[in-house]
C-alpha cells in the first residue's frame, strides 16, 4: 500500500519530498557539525588557558642545540654576535651572514673563544636576492642544512617618511623583510623534508605599533611580523609540527642601532640592555616560544591597541611618549660601534 500511495504521487511532489529531505539531512548534519566543532573548541581553549597558566610558574623545558646549524644574518655586531655567542656556548654550529667583512671575522673569533668547535663566517648582502640564493648554495655545500635560522639583519633610516631618501626607504624593505622571503625560500625545503626546523623573526614593537619618525621601518617590520605568523600557520595546517616559530618584538636595544632614541618613562618603556635582549631571545628559541616581547610592557600595549578607541590609542601614545622617540635619534656611528664592540668583548668573557 505504501508503494502504490508513492507511485500515485505526481513526479514533481516525490522530486520536491527528495530534495527537502536532502536539504533536511544537510541542515541537521551542519547543525551537529556545528556543535562537535563548538565544543571541540570550547575543551582546547580551557586546557590551552590552564596550560598557559601552569607554564607561568613551570617553564618549558629548553632544547638541546648540540650539533644544530645556526644561521644568524646581521652577525657582525650588536644582538646578531651576542646571540651567536651564546648559541656558541651551547654546541650549535654557527653560520654568520653579515656585509661587514671585519665585523663578521671577530664575531667567529669570540664565538671560537667561547667554545664553538664549527664556526662559518660569509660576506652576505642581505638586499640582493641573488647573493642571499648564491651564499644559501654555498653554505649547504660547505656546511650542510640550516636547522635554526635566524633573520636578524635590519636597518633603519630614523627620519620623517617626506624626509627619508627613496634609496633607503628601498634598502629598509629589501633587508627588513624582502630578504626573510629569499632566506626562507632557501632553507624551508630541507626543514620540511625532515620536519625539523626554527624560523626565527627578529621584528620590533615597531612592527605592532606604529611609531613617528619610523614609517619605512614599521612597515617592513609589520611586513616581517605577517610574513613570520603567516608562514607557522602554512606549517601548521600542513601538519609540519616539528618546524617552529618564533617572532621576537623588542622596544629599543641599546646596540647603537638606535643611538639617541629616548623613552619618557624609563620604568614603562626602558632602552633594553643588548646582553639581557640576547639572553632572552635564545632563551625563547629554546623553550620554542612562539612570541617574545620586550620589555613585558609590550604584551599589554599591543592588546590595549585592539581594544581601545583611536583616540583613547593616540593619547595613550602621547602620554608615553611615542610622538617623540626619535626626535633626537642619531643612530649608528663609529663611537657607539666602538662602545659596542667593547661591551660585546666584555660579553664574551663573563658571561
Amino acid at each position: 500500500m505504501e508503494i502504490q500511495f508513492y507511485h500515485s504521487l505526481p513526479a514533481i511532489h516525490l522530486t520536491n519530498l527528495c530534495h527537502y529531505s536532502t536539504a533536511n539531512w544537510k541542515n541537521n548534519f551542519l547543525s551537529m557539525n556545528f556543535f562537535l566543532e563548538t565544543l571541540r573548541f570550547i575543551v582546547l581553549y580551557i586546557y590551552f588557558t590552564l596550560e598557559s597558566v601552569v607554564l607561568l610558574f613551570i617553564p618549558v623545558r629548553k632544547k638541546n642545540v648540540v650539533g644544530e646549524i645556526v644561521l644568524i644574518t646581521g652577525a657582525g655586531s650588536g644582538i646578531g654576535r651576542l646571540m651567536a655567542l651564546k648559541f656558541a656556548r651551547l654546541g650549535a654550529t654557527l653560520v654568520l651572514w653579515d656585509i661587514n667583512l671585519e665585523g663578521n671575522k671577530e664575531t667567529a673569533r669570540l664565538a671560537r673563544k667561547n667554545g664553538a668547535s664549527r664556526v662559518h663566517d660569509y660576506i652576505c648582502d642581505c638586499s640582493k636576492r641573488q647573493e642571499i640564493y648564491r651564499t644559501a648554495d654555498q653554505v649547504k655545500r660547505e656546511v650542510g642544512d640550516v636547522s635554526i635560522l635566524i633573520n636578524n639583519a635590519g636597518v633603519v633610516t630614523g627620519k620623517k617618511f617626506l624626509d627619508s631618501p627613496d634609496l633607503l626607504i628601498e634598502k629598509t624593505i629589501e633587508v627588513n623583510i624582502m630578504a626573510h622571503f629569499w632566506t626562507v625560500k632557501a632553507f624551508l625545503p630541507a626543514m620540511l623534508a625532515t620536519n625539523h626546523g626554527h624560523i626565527v623573526t627578529i621584528a620590533s614593537s615597531a612592527g605592532l605599533i606604529g611609531v613617528t619618525g619610523l614609517a619605512d621601518y614599521c612597515a617592513s617590520k609589520f611586513a616581517a611580523v605577517g610574513f613570520a605568523e603567516s608562514l607557522a600557520v602554512e606549517m601548521l595546517t600542513m601538519g609540519k609540527t616539528g618546524i617552529k616559530s618564533t617572532i621576537v618584538c623588542p622596544y629599543f636595544i641599546n646596540t647603537g642601532m638606535f643611538d639617541g632614541c629616548q623613552t619618557k618613562w624609563p620604568h614603562v618603556l626602558p632602552i633594553l640592555d643588548a646582553e639581557y635582549a640576547a639572553e632572552k631571545i635564545v632563551s625563547g628559541v629554546l623553550r620554542d616560544q612562539v612570541y617574545v616581547y620586550m620589555p613585558r610592557s609590550i604584551y599589554v600595549f599591543n592588546a590595549l591597541k585592539s581594544m581601545l578607541s583611536a583616540k583613547l590609542f593616540f593619547l595613550a601614545g602621547d602620554y608615553l611618549g611615542s610622538f617623540h622617540f626619535m626626535d633626537k635619534f642619531r643612530g649608528r656611528t663609529k663611537t657607539t660601534d666602538n662602545k659596542t664592540s667593547e661591551s660585546n668583548n666584555k660579553n664574551s668573557k663573563f658571561t
